[in-house]
């Protein structure tokens, strides 16, 4: 599984460093280091509503009060 947060000035300016940060220790907490991969781009043309973050082809908005909340739905709810 790949995840991408975008960096681009928008989303960093909604918290992109703290949702990196927040993902990673995350997957380094649930031993997913070999099943998750996760990096960055630049915008992703979809920073409406908060940080653009996708898996594959699917879009979420996150801000860093709902990683939590993405990361067991859409990581570990899927791995």
């Amino acid at each position: 599984m790949k995840i991408t947060v975008c960096i681009g000035s928008s989303c960093h300016l909604k918290g992109s460093k703290q949702i990196v940060e927040q993902l990673r220790h995350f997957i380094e907490e649930n031993g997913l280091n070999n099943m998750v991969e996760l990096g960055a781009t630049f915008c992703m043309g979809r920073c409406q509503k908060g940080v653009s973050v996708s898996i594959g082809e699917k879009f979420y908005s996150l801000t860093p009060e709902n990683v939590n909340e993405f990361f067991n739905k859409h990581v570990l709810g899927e791995i």
